[in-house]
């Protein structure tokens, strides 16, 4: 990663991680396979069932709560005896870049500062940026969850992000995969996004398709 932070006179270019640039098989492994089998394998009960208990705790929990986040937590709350780490390991070859991803990161860095702004905890982060090879491109990176304490990426976390670097809101230009958080939430803000729809449901100059087509719109191409 490069150095933090340094005077921020290029255009700073923002990413979503989860959906963005990475697939979502990731964290779906960890949360909706991994966690199961864990608690399947303690508890002495079928695959099955001990994913509609984990799920249903989940739930109880919501993604209101930061806890919904932690992977901690669920470790001690499900008593499963192994670390969050070795968790996060265990998935490693669920992990998958869209294709266009490291192409258009490649030449983005050539002239920007590019950084993330995820909803995921630094957990996931640290293992998703280091496993894929995503580090080298990145000058800074922020987990609403870990560095703001906040279950979403709304406004505030975007001014907080602008606060952190130094940076004025017109040399930020944001793009992510959820219409409210990586949208409307960094328009509100006062920084200019982009919608990443990445099944064609939206149309709107506002909306790509792929990280290929916001690569295109931003350098007027």
């Amino acid at each position: 990663m490069k150095g933090k932070y340094m005077q921020w006179n290029e255009k700073i270019i923002s990413f979503d991680l989860d959906g963005t640039l990475v697939t979502m098989d990731y964290v779906d492994a960890v949360w909706l396979e991994k966690i199961p089998q864990l608690y399947a394998e303690k508890y002495g009960i079928s695959y099955d069932e001990a994913k509609r208990v984990v799920e249903k705790e989940y739930l109880k929990i919501g993604p209101e709560a930061l806890e919904w986040y932690d992977i901690k937590y669920w470790i001690k709350k499900f008593d499963l005896g192994t670390s969050w780490k070795d968790i996060l390991l265990s998935c490693k070859d669920k992990l998958k870049l869209y294709p266009e991803v490291k192409e258009v990161l490649e030449r983005l860095s050539e002239e920007n500062q590019l950084i993330i702004i995820s909803n995921a905890a630094n957990e996931f982060i640290e293992i998703e940026m280091e496993a894929l090879g995503l580090k080298k491109y990145f000058s800074a990176i922020f987990s609403a969850v870990s560095n703001f304490g906040k279950t979403k990426k709304d406004k505030e976390v975007y001014e907080k992000v602008c606060n952190e670097l130094g940076a004025n809101k017109d040399k930020i230009i944001h793009v992510g995969d959820n219409y409210e958080f990586d949208y409307l939430a960094a328009k509100q803000a006062g920084i200019k996004a982009y919608y990443l729809d990445r099944k064609g449901n939206m149309n709107g100059s506002y909306v790509v398709r792929d990280l290929k087509e916001f690569e295109e719109k931003i350098s007027g191409k």
